[in-house]
């Protein structure tokens, strides 16, 4: 069984492209948009472009969620995510079996597995999968075909199954509630999200409602930055960047005086009385 990141305990928003969603609109932006509203997760879901523009694709978004500090989970193709460098893959119950993923992408990635009931989420479980989908909970234009589980089976799964699951289908601010009050600790929209005119404002009023629910709405913090003691919000060094506008920067992070690789920041966790730096990295011979 793979090691599971307590990030993904601590996942409030997980953000899936659909470029038909917003036509005219530039993919990487639109997806940054859901960044900086507070996704916690990204995945590259894409049915239709040709071999050689998913890879461009995935590796621009690459690019994207490590500056931010965001994991990236490719749909359905294992090599795709080997060749993007991605976290990790997510597979629907048609797709490769995930015992054959696993012996590709090996422990370290992340294996997603959609889930449609209980026997499913069940055997995804034992399978060794690191957290499920757990939907379509409502009607949803991206899966048209797909009866509804409703609320129902969120709340049979989060009874139930122990690793990490996330609500999906059809999720909006509208009845987001209903989704949380069944048991959801993580939802995931598409439409909804990256068909808005404005992405960034949906992704933080979700992951807001979400937080909020699970009694973590900005939990603060004392912590001391730079030798200076301040109050955060954050729960990640990934989150502490985001808040304040440094994704994307030439940093060196040493926490409780360890240097912490670029690549950690996500789930890197902020506990009360930790001491961070953060140095601005310039390069020069």
């Amino acid at each position: 069984m793979s090691t599971r990141p307590e990030y993904l305990q601590d996942m409030a928003l997980y953000a899936i492209t659909a470029e038909g969603c917003h036509p005219g609109s530039d993919l990487i932006e639109v997806m940054e948009a859901a960044l900086r509203g507070g996704a916690d997760m990204l995945q590259y879901r894409d049915k239709h472009s040709e071999p050689q523009q998913r890879l461009e694709k995935a590796q621009a978004l690459r690019r994207l969620t490590r500056r931010y500090g965001v994991p990236l989970i490719v749909n359905d193709d294992v090599e795709l995510a080997l060749a993007a460098e991605a976290d990790g893959v997510h597979l629907g119950q048609g797709d490769l079996p995930l015992a054959a993923a696993r012996r590709r992408l090996g422990r370290d990635r992340l294996i997603g597995i959609s889930t449609h009931a209980l026997a499913e989420a069940r055997e995804a479980e034992a399978g060794g999968a690191d957290y499920i989908g757990a939907g379509p909970v409502y009607p949803t234009g991206t899966k048209p075909d797909a009866a509804p589980v409703t609320p129902a089976y969120v709340q049979a799964v989060a009874a139930e199954i122990r690793i990490p699951h996330v609500a999906i289908g059809g999720i909006t601010t509208a009845n987001v509630a209903e989704v949380l009050e069944a048991g959801a600790r993580c939802i995931s929209a598409v439409s909804a999200i990256v068909g808005s005119p404005d992405a960034e404002r949906v992704s933080r009023t979700l992951a807001e409602r979400v937080r909020a629910h699970r009694g973590e709405a900005d939990a603060a913090r004392r912590i001391m930055l730079n030798g200076r003691e301040e109050q955060v919000q954050a729960r990640t060094l990934g989150e502490l960047l985001r808040r304040r506008g440094l994704h994307g920067r030439r940093l060196v992070i040493e926490l409780d005086g360890r240097i912490v690789p670029q690549p950690q920041w996500a789930q890197e966790r902020l506990s009360a009385g930790a001491r961070v730096e953060l140095v601005h990295f310039v390069g020069g011979g």
